[in-house]
């Protein structure tokens, strides 16, 4: 194993309140989301969201808000990891049970609302949408500007950049693709955005980042707010640690990514994987890792279900499509027991006794494939049978198709040896068909 370099831990730009400043701002931002959000986990109605209209009506009241402010705290709530749907249902996110006593969890959900500004604020009606997306797609740029300036800046001069940058991407849209084949007709590119339409667009955006506390608004000037300062340094700072990932992880089909990071601890592996989901659209990401998850490496499809755990709940309705099948069924079911709020060590409890078998042989067959013989032998102790009879019974019994390698490669690794010939002969009688 090679040893790895780590880069010194980042240190946020002078004037940076501490995290339990950010934390409280952030939890002011979202008061009458949480309030919100407890009424419709645990209030008089529990489980009810709030937005069929005789709920809206009973929130409002028990709230003392109008139903305008009842929808926008929902929206927050929802955005922010606060409440879960679950069909009809509301839940309580862990962010919300976590609400008082976590720091980073409330600042993760303040920059999940962040990150989803354009859905808080949606854009007025009547705007083209392709000019929509090409204005949030830029925002970055403005944002960073603001950043870097440190302080406030002009509306005209962020007016100036989000027109070059929504220039810049409405271009690469309308490039005319090569190739050998000549095209049926000129295609004429369509007509660039006029100078009104950023203009009302840099307005909104502003107005939708002023929303969720990101920035301040004065007179013909916007200024980040500690927490949208902050934020879009940690943004800036996770740019650069994927840029010098000494695997160049971030530019890695899945496969490739996923095999990068089997080495690293928890929290660097999570950092790649972020880094890697943030380069690319959410949908082809997971659909990828679903891909990769389905193939034959065992080590893979548990690496892919820890990435999916990192995209939290855009993942959910793939992943659940998948519970039906069988190979990633455990995997599946644990991952949505977590989603639901249940602790790691208490998920186990969602698959049945042939599913967590199942299971006990992809991770051994996992361990078999890349990691050290010791691993393979204390990997006896986390199965769910209390004895190794019991084990191999239900493991000949569970057709898993590596299950005759996983037994030979156990027998070559226990230092027992009447243990070892038990595994052996198990694994020729699941070679044979014998019992």
């Amino acid at each position: 194993m090679t040893t790895r370099r780590t880069r010194p831990a980042p240190r946020p730009p002078e004037g940076t309140p501490p995290r339990a400043e950010l934390a409280r701002q952030a939890r002011k931002v979202l008061a009458d989301a949480v309030r919100i959000a407890r009424w419709a986990a645990d209030g008089a109605t529990p489980g009810t969201p709030p937005l069929a209209a005789r709920a809206l009506e009973h929130a409002a009241a028990a709230l003392e808000l109008s139903p305008a402010q009842v929808r926008s705290g929902w929206d927050r709530a929802r955005l922010a990891g606060l409440v879960e749907l679950h069909g009809d249902t509301a839940r309580p996110g862990w962010r919300l049970r976590a609400w008082d006593r976590d720091d980073s969890a409330v600042l993760r959900g303040w920059v999940a609302l962040f990150d989803a500004w354009s859905l808080a604020h949606p854009a007025p009606r009547g705007f083209e949408s392709t000019a929509v997306a090409e204005a949030v797609e830029a925002v970055p740029q403005v944002l960073s500007l603001l950043q870097l300036s440190a302080g406030p800046v002009t509306v005209p001069a962020l007016l100036d950049l989000l027109g070059q940058r929504v220039a810049e991407l409405h271009e690469e849209r309308c490039e005319v693709p090569y190739g050998p084949e000549p095209l049926p007709a000129p295609v004429e590119p369509a007509p660039a955005h006029a100078p009104e339409l950023v203009a009302l667009l840099l307005d909104w955006a502003l107005e939708g980042l002023a929303a969720v506390g990101a920035l301040t608004l004065g007179a013909g000037q916007a200024t980040l707010t500690p927490l949208g300062n902050w934020a879009v340094w940690v943004k800036l700072e996770q740019i650069c640690v994927a840029a010098q990932s000494p695997a160049g992880n971030i530019e890695q089909a899945a496969a490739d990514m996923l095999l990068g990071c089997a080495r690293l601890t928890p929290g660097p592996a999570r950092a790649e994987y972020r880094a890697w989901l943030a380069a690319r659209p959410v949908g082809s990401a997971v659909a990828e890792l679903l891909d990769v998850a389905r193939g034959e490496d065992a080590l893979l499809r548990g690496l892919a279900f820890e990435a999916l755990r990192v995209v939290g709940a855009p993942a959910e309705p793939e992943v659940r499509a998948v519970v039906t099948d069988p190979p990633l069924r455990p995997y599946a079911l644990l991952w949505l027991a977590e989603y639901d709020g249940k602790d790691p060590e208490d998920a186990q409890e969602v698959l049945s006794r042939e599913e967590a078998t199942w299971l006990w042989v992809d991770t051994a067959a996992a361990v078999a494939d890349h990691g050290e013989t010791g691993l393979l032998v204390r990997h006896l102790d986390s199965a769910v049978q209390g004895t190794v009879p019991a084990l191999l019974d239900e493991v000949r019994a569970v057709g898993h198709p590596r299950t005759v390698q996983v037994l030979v490669a156990l027998a070559a690794a226990h230092p027992d040896p009447a243990l070892a010939k038990a595994v052996r002969k198990a694994a020729f009688q699941v070679h044979t068909g014998g019992s």
